[in-house]
C-alpha cells in the first residue's frame, strides 16, 4: 500500500511534465477554435485542469497529445453549445496581429527583418482564412495538417468515422485554398486533394 502511495505522486509528476510539452499545441488548437486569445487561454487552462483531474485514466505510453486534444475539443464544443457567442468571426482591430504567435516562434532560414514581416503576413493570412472556414472543416485541418495527427487519431478526437475526416479535410483544404487563392496564386490541379 505504501509503494502505491509513493508511485502515484511520481506518476503524476511525470504526467505533468509530459503535459507541459504539449502546451503550445493545445494553445494553437484552442486559438483556432475559439478565435480569441483570452478564450484560447481559458480553454487550455480548463483542459489542463480536466486532464490533471483525470490523469489516472490516462494510460502511460499511449498518445497523450491526442488524449489532451480530445479533452480540449470536447470542452470547447460543450462550452460552444452553451455559449453561442463563439460562433461569430471577430473583426480585427488595432495595428498588430492578434492571431496566433506560433509562426513568430518558428525559426526562419533567414531571420532578417524581411523574413519576420513575411512570416507575420503569412500567419495573418492563414489565420484569417481559417476563421472563414466552418468549424466542421476547420477542425480536421487543425488536427491533421497542423497538429500532425493521423486520420484515425483525428477521427477518434472528433468522434466520427475516418472517412468523414478524410472528406471534411479534403473540403476544408479546398475552402482554405480558395480563401488564400489571391495570396498564393491558383493551386495546381489536384494539389488540394493530396
Amino acid at each position: 500500500m505504501v509503494r502505491e502511495g509513493r508511485a502515484q505522486p511520481e506518476g503524476r509528476e511525470a504526467f505533468l511534465q509530459e503535459l507541459m510539452t504539449y502546451m503550445d499545441h493545445l494553445y494553437r488548437m484552442a486559438f483556432h477554435l475559439a478565435k480569441e486569445r483570452d478564450e484560447a487561454q481559458d480553454i487550455v487552462q480548463e483542459t489542463c485542469v480536466r486532464a490533471l483531474a483525470a490523469y489516472e485514466q490516462f494510460t502511460p505510453g499511449t498518445n497523450m497529445k491526442a488524449w489532451l486534444t480530445k479533452i480540449l475539443y470536447n470542452f470547447f464544443f460543450d462550452h460552444f453549445h452553451q455559449k453561442k457567442r463563439w460562433i461569430s468571426v471577430e473583426d480585427r482591430t488595432g495595428e498588430g496581429d492578434e492571431g496566433s504567435d506560433y509562426w513568430d516562434r518558428v525559426p526562419a532560414q533567414n531571420p532578417g527583418p524581411e523574413s519576420h514581416i513575411l512570416l507575420k503576413e503569412r500567419s495573418a493570412k492563414i489565420t484569417d482564412a481559417l476563421r472563414k472556414i466552418p468549424g466542421e472543416f476547420r477542425a480536421p485541418i487543425l488536427l491533421v495538417d497542423m497538429g500532425d495527427f493521423s486520420y484515425a487519431e483525428a477521427a477518434e478526437i472528433l468522434s466520427c468515422p475516418v472517412g468523414t475526416v478524410r472528406s471534411r479535410l479534403s473540403r476544408g483544404r479546398r475552402l482554405l485554398a480558395n480563401h488564400l487563392k489571391g495570396y498564393i496564386g491558383a493551386p495546381e490541379k489536384g494539389a488540394a486533394e493530396k
